[in-house]
């Protein structure tokens, strides 16, 4: 597909990974991306989806927008993580299904059960149930997995979904409610070296993580929509499975904290381990994760420096 020539409706366009994938369609020379500004478009309203696709009237959608946020906003917000997100992704593929040629939907690593084997695959979505803390969000992302399969074979939809593992780069949410491991330890830890406090780091650090750098991830998303079209999920990550513990003495060791450091195993640290069997991203579409874990980590360190010194 020669994304030059399509119009593309990216839902979540202006969040962290979608920032990303927008600025990736616009290098490959797509000059017709519509982002819906969530203060304006209520995704979870068919009318308000109806507006949308009068508006952008697109060839392509990427359906990104999601309700999210880290460990703690699973604990307490459950019930919102399955309403929000389930119904937008029935909602946005309804909608979308009779008017446009390809719909690519983005799902999470929440979904795998929670005992699957490791690195997992896409077979093994349906081999259990998905730990219990993050579960909600999982299922949903499950069920529009399994509706752009129905729709695939009762409509011909051109329905594909991507799973990628944990990404992280600049422009994360660092709010205590949406951030993420990485730039949570990130914040946590700067504000640790301010205060002269410990450090304190829920979960014992033993839990094992996948992660992909955002520009990485958003490069792999476009190549999906540009080359792939078949129903089974394409897992996206690096395939290399690193202990949070590893990850904290990366960030430690960034920010320069000398200070204590306290793992709080009272706390959820959501799944033991994960990590994904990448080989079908690579043999589909040719992709591979180019960004290393500790440059990646580097990275954002030093956008967080950046920020906090511009605030």
């Amino acid at each position: 597909m020669d994304l030059s020539k399509k119009r593309v409706l990216v839902t979540g366009g202006a969040g962290f990974l979608g920032k990303y994938v927008v600025e990736a369609l616009q290098n490959r020379g797509c000059s017709e991306v519509f982002v819906p500004e969530h203060r304006l478009y209520d995704l979870t309203k068919s009318e308000t989806i109806k507006e949308v696709f009068t508006v952008s009237k697109p060839d392509v959608v990427i359906h990104m927008a999601a309700v999210l946020g880290g460990i703690g906003a699973h604990v307490n917000t459950q019930g919102q993580f399955l309403y929000g997100n389930l119904i937008m992704g029935l909602e946005m593929m309804e909608q979308s299904r009779d008017r446009v040629e390809k719909y690519v939907s983005i799902g999470t690593a929440c979904s795998y059960p929670e005992f699957a084997p490791v690195p997992l695959r896409s077979e093994y979505l349906w081999e259990g149930f998905p730990n219990e803390v993050t579960a909600p969000y999982g299922i949903a992302k499950r069920v529009m997995l399994l509706q752009g399969q129905y729709y695939r074979e009762q409509y011909g939809f051109n329905a594909v979904s991507v799973i990628p593992t944990s990404v992280y780069g600049p422009r994360d949410a660092t709010s205590i409610e949406k951030s993420h491991i990485i730039p949570a330890q990130i914040r946590n830890c700067m504000e640790a070296k301010k205060t002269g406090k410990p450090l304190v780091v829920w979960g014992t650090g033993k839990a094992t993580r996948d992660f992909i750098y955002a520009d990485d991830c958003a490069e792999a998303i476009v190549r999906v929509v540009e080359s792939y079209d078949k129903p089974e999920p394409l897992n996206l990550g690096s395939g290399v499975e690193t202990p949070i513990r590893e990850i904290i003495d990366m960030i430690v060791e960034g920010v320069g904290f000398k200070g204590k450091i306290i793992w709080d195993a009272s706390k959820p640290e959501g799944n033991r381990t994960r990590s994904f069997d990448v080989s079908k991203a690579w043999d589909e579409v040719g992709f591979k994760v180019t960004t290393p874990l500790s440059e990646g980590i580097k990275r954002t360190i030093d956008w967080y420096c950046k920020e906090q010194n511009n605030g």
